[in-house]
This record gives C-alpha cells, structure tokens and sequence, in this order.
C-alpha cells in the first residue's frame, strides 16, 4: 500500500493522506490551516480519487473538503454528526471569508457545501464499507462527539486515528486500541503529558467559584465545537447566573439531534438547561451581567468573546479562564505572553486575572505510547504534529517508525 501526506505530516493542520491501492485511490481528511489575519492555506492538490473519508469535523481536518467535492464530485464518508458539523463550519469558513475579503482565495461556495451533503455517505463505529479494493472500518477515535478513526483492510491492516483522546471525559468514551501492521496516528502532544484530568475540572470549579464569589465575571473562551460542551458539563452543578454565546450553541442542539455520539446525554440535557444560551441583543445584555460566560472563539481572535473582554478589561475581580491550546500570534497567546489583546479598536490592556486550565481532548505523550503499543503494530507512522521526534525517540528499537514529509509518496 502507497501513502502521501497531501498536508499535515510535518504539522497542526490542512491534514490529508492519500491511500493508493491497485490503482485506485481514497483520501482521509482534507483540512485547513488557520492563521490568524491570513487566508486559510489548504493541503496539496489531490489527484482523482474514489472519494475522501473524514475522522471528525475540526477544520483542520475537514475544510478544504467541499475544494474536493466542487473539483471532482466525489464521495465524502463519515457519520451523520460530523457531516452535520462540518457543514456548518464550511458554511462559517464561507462567512468569514467574505467579511475578510479572501473569498478567491477559500474557492468554495455554499453550492459546493450543498454538493458536499448530497455526497454524504453513512459510516460510523462499526461500520465497513468497500472501496478501492479495500475494506474501511469505523472505530470510535474519543476526541469529540463522533470523531472516529479508519481501519484500512488490504493485503495488510492499517489504522488512521484523525485525532484521538484515550481517556474518558464528561463528553465521549476513550479511543481504544486497534490490532494492526501499520498504525498512522497523531503526534499533537508528543513530548509533552497533561495533568491529571480530574485535577484540571477540580480546580476549573474552584475558580469560578472564588471569582463568582468575590463579586466578579467568570469569562471562559472555548472551541465551539467540543470543549463549550465539555466547560459546561464540568460546570453544570453550579448555581449561579450562567451563559452561553457564540456557534457553540448551534452545535450544543446538534449534540442532542445525535445523542447516541454522547457519553451521557441526560448529563448534557441537565446541562444545558444550567446555561442560558445568548440569543438577542437583549440576552446579551443581561449576559453580561451575569456571573459565568462560555464564549467563542476560544483563541480571542473575534467573536462575542470581545465584548466581555471589553466590558471586565479593568475589572480585577473578574477573570478570563483559557481552557484551550493558543497558537502563535493569537490573541491568546498575547493576553498570556503580554497581558494585552488586539481589538477593532487598537491594543486593550487586560487588567483582570488571566489564568489557563488543560482540558486538551487529545492523548498526551504516555498516552499516545500506551495506544501504540495496545495496537501491536510493525510499522508506525506519526503525523499532524511539529514535534513528533520525541515520540519516535522512544519508539525506536520496538517499531519501524516513518515521519514522512508531504508530497512524498512512501510504502507500508
């Protein structure tokens, strides 16, 4: 079996691989990477294929797709959530796009995320369909709700994680080990171990808490997708005044539309009822009044995430409380670095408590160590990583390990 990263081996984001069997070919993933202020940038140009399956519906991992549907009306494979997702992120990227003025350079229109659905097909966890010569399976990957990972089954077996999250959380079951020859499978955290879980959600709630009670706001910044519904699952026990801004409540009704993908649906039901969703210029205003907001977007690169910022900027009894990765040259990245952040107004000096909590839904080096060696694999391959040398470090001598660069073709 041939393999070529069309993007995403040597780093986070515009993931894809080409799988090249007896002539014919599929692709997993077809992403974006997202730089702030910058056009998106997209994956190599991909060759005829029989159609493209996605683990999950993160951009980086599903949004140069509808390029691929417009330029070959192909097949577009994974579950009914993620579909779901995707589709509104596509729809989101267009939006963006336009209001940035790079819609020449996204290429995509909503014609082609309309082509895109109506190229849906169904495959979800324990799911195998024949393609290429080949039989692919679906396997639940933990990260998000629904993400899943491929088993590819030819002359040998190989398994392609997308991302993949080991542990349990408030929101999905852990990944479990797939038995396969060549295991393909994410390095985002090689070199680095997250704290304890229970830990991160533990003290989570304590500073609310102490916030809330000394008569400040607790704004919470999150991914709309997959970390807002984990912030209010770890919060939903709490009694105070509690919002909800921003796509992430789109989604949190998708979540319910497709509950078989939930750890515990009545604990999520439980939960959003907890949390006021801002659905007026009016609910925004009481929301800024009240003691907890959960907000996009989850770096502080736009988004109603700026309005509370700029309400509590000099208020130090309030706190923003990050609660995901920050890239370079996010604003994120700058309120922690400088303690300021951009705005359509100039530089805001951030005068209230700025503090971080690790709730990453991606296996952490051990963990990602662990996984491999319950696969048994002869051959690993790490990907969608910029620091994957540490983990091949500590496979070497028990694997055949391969750190391709894209563009180039390699056999396992």
């Amino acid at each position: 079996m041939k393999l070529k990263f069309l993007g995403g081996a040597e780093m986070v984001g515009k993931l894809g691989m080409l799988v090249e069997n007896q002539g014919a070919n599929i692709l997993f993933e077809y992403g974006l990477r997202l730089v702030k202020k910058e056009p998106p940038e997209f994956p190599l140009p991909a060759p005829k294929v029989e159609g493209v399956f996605i683990t999950h519906s993160h951009l980086d991992h599903s949004g140069a797709v509808p390029l691929l549907v417009q330029q070959q009306d192909c097949d577009v494979y994974c579950n009914d959530l993620t579909m779901e997702v995707a589709s509104l992120l596509f729809r989101d990227s267009i939006k963006i796009a336009k209001s940035e003025d790079y819609s020449h350079i996204l290429r995509y229109t909503e014609n082609d995320v309309r082509r895109t659905l109506e190229n849906f097909k169904f495959i979800a966890p324990g799911d195998t369909h024949s393609i290429a010569g080949m039989e692919v399976r679906a396997h639940s990957a933990g990260h998000i709700p629904g993400a899943q990972m491929y088993e590819i089954k030819g002359e040998s077996t190989t398994l392609f994680t997308g991302d993949l999250h080991t542990q349990s959380t408030w929101l999905t079951h852990g990944a479990k080990p797939v038995k396969c020859d060549n295991l393909v499978i994410e390095a985002t955290y090689a070199g680095r171990n997250h704290p304890p879980r229970k830990n991160s959600e533990a003290l989570l709630i304590q500073k609310v808490r102490e916030v809330v009670e000394r008569g400040g706001t607790a704004i919470i910044p999150c991914f709309a997708v997959g970390r807002m519904q984990e912030v209010m699952l770890i919060l939903k026990d709490l009694n105070y005044d509690m919002w909800v801004d921003g796509m992430g409540k789109v989604v949190n009704g998708m979540y319910l539309d497709y509950p078989n993908y939930l750890r515990n649906v009545k604990d999520f039901k439980m939960a959003r009822r907890k949390f006021q969703p801002v659905r007026s210029a009016p609910a925004r205003d009481r929301a800024r009044r009240g003691q907890v907001i959960i907000t996009t977007s989850g770096m502080l690169d736009g988004g109603p995430v700026l309005h509370y910022l700029d309400d509590q900027k000099d208020n130090s009894k309030s706190a923003v409380m990050m609660t995901g990765y920050q890239a370079e040259n996010s604003n994120g990245r700058m309120l922690l670095e400088k303690g300021v952040i951009e705005t359509p107004k100039g530089i805001s000096k951030i005068q209230c408590e700025v503090m971080t909590f690790d709730l990453s839904a991606h296996a952490d080096h051990d963990e990602l160590l662990s996984f491999i060696k319950g696969c048994q694999p002869e051959k690993v391959v790490l990907m969608h990583s910029d620091n994957r040398e540490e983990l091949a470090q500590d496979l070497e001598g028990d694997y055949e390990v391969f750190m391709p660069q894209s563009g180039n073709w390699f056999e396992v």
